[in-house]
């Protein structure tokens, strides 16, 4: 993992070349492969379901009203598509032991 506390794309493709044997290249073209299939799930509007981890969750959210917090002034919020993850009770476990 970088040294940022993240896990990056780079990193997933150092640990699939450390465990699996795959080259450099190859191991950061299965990373990309594998998050553009989920990418091109979830433009298509399917829920990304990965076992014992968690679920890529659309949801459509209707129009509202809003509050500038500065000003106060009212204003509509327009309908949109957001993307939530659930993680898996196994997930929360393991989180949850740290």
């Amino acid at each position: 993992m970088s040294g940022s506390g993240t896990l990056t794309r780079a990193d997933l493709a150092e640990s699939v070349n450390r465990h699996v044997g795959l080259s450099r290249a190859e191991a950061a073209a299965l990373v990309e492969s594998i998050l553009e299939h989920m990418s091109s799930a979830l433009e298509r509007g399917e829920n990304v379901k990965i076992s014992s981890f968690g679920t890529f969750v659309l949801r459509d959210k209707t129009q509202r009203m809003g509050r500038n917090p500065k000003t106060g002034v009212e204003v509509p919020i327009e309908p949109r598509r957001v993307l939530t993850f659930r993680a898996s009770q196994t997930m929360r476990d393991r989180v949850a032991s740290i």
